[in-house]
């Protein structure tokens, strides 16, 4: 029997502690975006030049576990309760400065690694940031 395989696997987890209970069994860092997915242009700039390309998506694929914690601003975009205290209390002690958009990775037990840049010159060279936090 043949097991046909999606292109890209890469899931965008958001909640936190099931994406740290993925990092936890394949032994990997947490990339976590903060978004605010309807009003902040960087964000959605970012996700369409770096997060939606075939390269970002094949190096999660193979190294990553993705979070996006989004602070939608449109009502009809709202989260429920339990995602929006959720993700209000990881701003709370990642993101204190309500920087947006803002990456950052984890390591599998939740603790800091480090920010990413942004902007970035170029996929190749925000994967190989990823790479050398992640060593």
């Amino acid at each position: 029997m043949t097991t046909v395989r999606a292109q890209h696997s890469s899931v965008w987890f958001v909640n936190y502690e099931e994406a740290l209970a993925s990092a936890k069994v394949l032994d990997r860092p947490v990339l976590v975006s903060f978004s605010g997915s309807d009003w902040c242009n960087n964000c959605m700039r970012l996700s369409k030049e770096l997060f939606e390309t075939a390269s970002f998506l094949r190096f999660a694929d193979e190294n990553l576990i993705l979070l996006n914690l989004d602070f939608p601003a449109k009502k009809q975009n709202k989260l429920s309760k339990e995602l929006t205290e959720q993700n209000d209390q990881l701003a709370e002690k990642f993101n204190k400065k309500g920087s947006f958009p803002l990456t950052l990775l984890l390591n599998k037990h939740g603790q800091l690694i480090g920010p990413m840049d942004y902007p970035l010159s170029s996929v190749e060279d925000y994967l190989e940031n990823i790479d050398q936090l992640i060593e």
